[in-house]
């Protein structure tokens, strides 16, 4: 049933970010409301499919790679439903929805998880922190294509050369109200979500902090989220600055999810939500965790 439900998000997806494309071809208003109602029947088939999955296997389905893009999937899309009630930024879906159709297509065609999962993912803590992170990650996204807006509107500003884009884009000031909003909205949650996460692998590792490769650039990310989220409110940073370090931030934060994950090893890595390591075995024995 949940395999049901995913196919009919990824159909809905798809149908949005095609309608969205349509509308910033030909600039017919109703295409992108049609598009918005297709984006939300998706997230809502995508809610019930990750509530099925959670049902299933008794915690959240980020165990592979292709379960945490399905995920990071739905928090871009929902966050972007709620900012769209907010600032109603038509164009902004035929940037989004792509990226958010891509992550899912990529998802249906990865291998879902082999053999017994680590029941040390059967954690309240780990729910919380993996929910926060992947909604603050979604709000950096939203965030990284406000600023990539940001850029190609004032490079045709300045250059004066008024072309379709223009026209099809919001003002440099939208934009950069766009930005900051994501921001304020993506950093407490990614707070959260490191906060959480010390507490989970104090749980399970005895530990709040390993120095695992991903905990090192997630703290790299946080820092920097920081000191422009500082810059924005204390010494006025706006427009063009802004919109760059939020395009380095999130470039960050995809290494952090993708490269990390990949390249070097950790108790991040997916490897390790299968059967557990000797050494995790011990630790369930001293918990009793059955």
């Amino acid at each position: 049933m949940a395999f049901f439900f995913f196919k009919c998000a990824l159909s809905l997806y798809l149908s949005g970010t095609l309608g969205y494309i349509l509308f910033m071809v030909f600039q017919i208003k109703p295409m992108a409301r049609i598009s918005y109602g297709l984006l939300l029947a998706g997230f809502l088939s995508h809610s019930l499919t990750i509530a099925l999955w959670y049902a299933q296997i008794g915690h959240f389905p980020v165990q592979t790679f292709g379960e945490s893009l399905s995920f990071f999937a739905w928090a871009i899309i929902g966050v972007y439903l709620l900012i769209q009630v907010r600032f109603n930024i038509l164009v902004l879906g035929s940037f989004l929805s792509p990226l958010a159709a891509v992550m899912m297509i990529s998802s249906s065609f990865l291998p879902p998880l082999t053999g017994p999962a680590n029941p040390l993912l059967q954690n309240i803590w780990l729910m919380v922190h993996v929910g926060t992170i992947f909604i603050g990650n979604g709000g950096f996204a939203i965030a990284f294509l406000a600023g990539v807006m940001y850029l190609i509107q004032e490079r045709q500003i300045k250059s004066k050369h008024l072309g379709l884009l223009y026209h099809r884009l919001p003002s440099l000031e939208v934009l950069d109200a766009l930005n900051y909003n994501c921001l304020i909205l993506g950093f407490p949650f990614l707070t959260l979500g490191m906060l959480s996460g010390s507490v989970f692998a104090h749980y399970t590792l005895g530990i709040f902090w390993r120095w695992d490769p991903k905990e090192v650039w997630s703290l790299i990310t946080w820092l920097l989220y920081a000191a422009l989220l500082h810059g924005r409110l204390v010494a006025g940073w706006r427009g063009r600055r802004s919109a760059m370090i939020s395009i380095v931030g999130f470039l960050i934060l995809a290494f952090s999810f993708l490269g990390v994950n990949f390249l070097v090893k950790g108790y991040h890595s997916f490897s390790a939500f299968k059967v557990p390591a000797i050494e995790v075995q011990e630790l369930l024995k001293r918990k009793n965790i059955r």
